[in-house]
């Protein structure tokens, strides 16, 4: 009992949770459109300065908040599913799991050797991005730096940690200096192609999936198309599943895509099904003809459940109403265009070290925010998508909906 008043101290709470208020703040002031680099060098140079100072018990309690500030988000997908007391739930679970892995960290480089734990502490920190829990890769400490004079590099933010950690060490912050080593400059890159032609769409889940609307949502795509045509773009590309039935089965709606890709190119998002199971897919109607691209990396619990088959069965019955995980391809697929390569990637799986493979040059991705809006989920997946800009160099061109659509490059 001793033990556990001592983790529910005031004081070791108070810490814990200004470390991950500090942590969590670039993404906010992006949120609300206020991102300054100087301000995300400070705050990021800070969390971590402080974090390596503490010992075990301040770790979990930052995890905790971390897990809380960073990733609220995910519970409320439940609210669609009219599972609202899940959500409490469900945020305990993300704020403990985060909390766990922080401390054991901690403890494990505490109980190692308390005179070098705060190496231990700099290798864990350092080993953060490749921990996933159930699959999801979206905590990644470098994140922080994405819009600062920092680079986001493992070996420019494991020169941060060892500046930090000498300074702690020597109790001297002039040691800081050694940050300036990871200095990034901006670096031109190639333009995005301006003949791409971004559509946004703002249909929300309860409507998407509502049959008795699909044909007035599907003419507001057809106009969307026609009105690329008119703007002599080359490739219009429309959201995740904005066409939300087995596309492959609707010969109209197919027809009808075919018929207008003679004048355009048309990149859509759409369910595919192959016989047996499920895919998330996209449609790529070119000069008449269509290809099919089907996702790579599913989403955890949304798409394809990580559990043991008897634990994943039981999920989908009760929460799912025994809906069939689905399908994910084997290999990332590319598809040229005009001439140029561009890499597929469909929502979640755009923020996959795995999508990024060989660098790829050009990359379209298709997406579906309704799940989590409004939230700070869009934010967090556009610092992602900056995050794998920078380290891959790949101009990417984001279709969305329910949040604003955009080009990085």
């Amino acid at each position: 009992m001793n033990k556990i008043r001592q983790y529910f101290s005031t004081f070791v709470l108070t810490r814990g949770f200004i470390i991950a208020f500090l942590s969590s703040a670039f993404i906010y002031l992006e949120y609300f459109d206020l991102t300054y680099r100087w301000i995300n060098t400070i705050l990021a140079i800070t969390t971590l300065y402080l974090l390596l100072q503490e010992g075990r018990k301040v770790w979990w309690w930052s995890g905790v908040f971390i897990g809380l500030f960073w990733f609220w988000w995910i519970a409320i997908s439940f609210q669609h599913y009219g599972m609202l007391w899940a959500i409490p739930i469900e945020m305990t679970i993300v704020s403990i799991s985060y909390g766990l892995i922080l401390w054991s960290i901690a403890t494990i480089s505490e109980r190692i050797s308390m005179q070098y734990s705060l190496i231990f502490k700099i290798l864990g920190l350092l080993s953060l991005s490749y921990i996933h829990p159930f699959g999801f890769d979206w905590f990644k400490l470098e994140l922080m730096f994405v819009d600062s004079y920092i680079g986001i590099y493992k070996w420019q933010f494991a020169l941060v940690l060892v500046a930090i950690g000498i300074s702690i060490y020597k109790r001297h912050l002039a040691y800081l200096w050694l940050i300036l080593l990871a200095y990034q400059p901006n670096i031109s890159s190639p333009k995005a192609d301006d003949s791409i032609h971004l559509v946004t769409t703002h249909t929300t889940v309860s409507d998407k999936w509502n049959e008795s609307m699909h044909n007035q949502q599907f003419k507001e795509l057809f106009v969307q198309i026609d009105r690329a045509i008119k703007l002599k773009k080359s490739i219009v590309v429309l959201p995740e599943s904005v066409f939300p039935l087995y596309l492959n089965y609707s010969q109209k709606l197919m027809n009808q895509l075919k018929k207008k890709s003679r004048n355009i190119t048309i990149i859509t998002g759409g369910l595919y099904w192959d016989g047996e199971t499920p895919r998330n897919s996209t449609y790529i109607f070119q000069k008449g003809l269509v290809t099919i691209a089907n996702k790579v990396v599913l989403v955890p619990f949304g798409e394809s459940n990580p559990l043991p088959d008897f634990l994943s069965n039981w999920i989908n019955k009760v929460f799912y109403n025994g809906a069939v995980d689905y399908k994910a391809s084997r290999e990332v697929v590319d598809y040229e265009v005009d001439g140029n390569i561009y890499r597929n990637a469909i929502c979640f799986e755009a923020t996959s070290e795995k999508l990024y493979e060989n660098s790829p040059a050009n990359m379209i991705v298709i997406s579906n925010n309704g799940w989590f809006s409004p939230s700070i989920e869009p934010t967090q997946q556009k610092l992602l998508l900056r995050y794998y800009h920078k380290k891959y160099g790949t101009i990417i061109y984001h279709s969305i909906n329910m949040s604003d659509s955009y080009v990085i490059d």
